[in-house]
């Protein structure tokens, strides 16, 4: 049984295509394309773009919304702009897979 009112959190993983490494983490990083698009809907919280230490083409993200339904709601509204940036973004990675979505744990779960 989940919590009340936990955030929502999606995680993506990425393959990033050597050349192209700069403009992915302009598009994915904290003033990129993506949070701004996010950014146009209430719940957004913020992204985290995380680079694998031992693999430098291996990319994370971590986007976090106040609930699953204020994420629903954006993809609602913003399908189309979704959709759009998501094409363009496909020329910077080789692999892109959704790693899924979870709540976020405030505390340790009890033993």
């Amino acid at each position: 049984m989940r919590p009340q009112q936990q955030h929502h959190v999606y995680i993506w993983e990425y393959r990033v295509i050597p050349n192209k490494r700069e403009e992915f983490m302009q598009a994915y990083g904290p003033d990129g394309a993506w949070v701004a698009l996010f950014t146009r809907a209430s719940g957004y919280i913020d992204t985290l773009l995380l680079n694998d230490q031992t693999d430098p083409a291996r990319f994370l993200t971590i986007d976090r919304w106040c609930n699953a339904d204020a994420h629903n709601a954006f993809i609602t509204r913003y399908r189309a702009e979704y959709d759009e940036l998501d094409r363009f973004c496909e020329s910077f990675t080789s692999h892109e897979a959704s790693l899924g979505s979870y709540w976020q744990c405030s505390s340790p779960p009890a033993a």
